[in-house]
Parts: structure tokens; C-alpha cells; sequence
């Protein structure tokens, strides 16, 4: 659920069964989050919103609004450029070096440009689109390479040095910039 606040904005009401208490924290996209009970109603969220205003403003570091909305903006931009583009940039790198996986996955996390998952599954994050065409490269090729080896061995390097000689520089160049959105 998301209530409209005037003051919070979008605010994030996750219901769960573990929470035993209301818990605000403020979520990756820098809205105000409420986690709650499974049972608790539209009505009480509401409630515990109001009746925590002041403590909320003085604990939690809330973005604007207007922020959160450019930075919804933004990745809807970046989502529809990824979509465009890492999928076959993805199949066109395992095609040429013989690569078999199950499927692409596009994700907007903080702190990860890529993964792979042992179902042979290869997530990439659509921040990725923000980084130049050479970074973006590396990053397909690094996670393809966990295709054969699922650990950053002397193999694993190996195979990424037979498809990239310049991997040492461009793992540098991409620690200038942060996944995030």
C-alpha cells in the first residue's frame, strides 16, 4: 500500500508477518517506509503516520517530494533504455564466446552492477545505461563469465582476461562510479 502524504510524499506501508511493532526507515528510493504487522488495517496506518509526524521529521532523513519524483522519472528512463539495449548486448557477448544461460534479469539495486545466479540466471542493473558502452561491456562479460566459474578464483580471472585484456582498468574505472539511481 502507499499512502499520499502532503508533508512525506509517497510513503511505503509494507505489511508483514514478522513485524510485531510499526517501524519507519526510509527505502532505497528515498521514500519514507512504514513496516507493520500483517493485520493492521489502511485506517491504522494512517493513524500511526499522523501520530509520529514529529519524530519521523527529526530521526529520518526524508528527500522532497519533487525529488523522489525525478528519481522515479529517471529510472523509468533508465529502465526503458535497458530494456533496449542490455538484453541483446547480453546475447550477442554469450553467443560469440559460447555461453548458455537461462535468463536476463534487469535490476535497480544500490550496490551491484551485475549477477549471476547458479540457475544460470544473469541480473544486470539498469543503472548500467548511466556508464560508458566499454564499462557496460566488461560488466556483461565479468557476469558471463560466472557462468562457468561461481567465485572470483585465478580461473574465473583467467576466462575474463581471454575476452577482455583491459579488465584490470576498467574494474578501477568502474569503482568511479556507484550502481544506485
Amino acid at each position: 500500500m502507499v499512502i499520499d502524504d502532503k508533508e512525506f510524499g509517497e510513503v511505503i506501508v509494507r505489511k508483514s508477518p514478522l513485524a510485531r511493532g510499526v517501524r519507519f526507515s526510509i527505502s532505497t528510493s528515498g521514500r519514507l517506509q512504514m513496516s507493520v504487522p500483517k493485520y493492521t488495517s489502511d485506517f491504522l496506518a494512517k493513524r500511526f503516520l499522523n501520530s509520529n509526524r514529529k519524530i519521523i521529521r527529526e530521526k529520518l532523513p526524508i528527500n522532497n517530494p519533487e525529488t523522489q519524483r525525478a528519481r522515479d522519472y529517471q529510472k523509468k528512463i533508465l529502465m526503458k533504455k535497458a530494456k533496449e539495449y542490455l538484453p541483446y548486448r547480453l546475447e550477442y557477448y554469450a553467443k560469440l564466446y559460447g555461453y548458455k544461460y537461462d535468463k536476463c534479469r534487469l535490476t535497480h539495486a544500490n550496490t551491484r552492477w551485475g549477477s549471476c545466479s547458479s540457475n544460470k540466471t544473469i541480473s544486470l542493473n539498469i543503472g548500467l545505461m548511466k556508464l560508458p558502452e566499454i564499462l557496460r561491456d566488461y560488466v556483461i562479460l565479468h557476469e558471463l563469465a560466472h557462468l562457468n566459474h561461481m567465485d572470483h578464483s585465478k580461473a574465473f580471472w583467467s576466462e575474463v582476461y581471454e575476452h577482455d585484456k583491459n579488465y584490470k582498468v576498467h574494474e578501477k574505472k568502474l569503482k568511479l562510479f556507484t550502481p544506485g539511481v
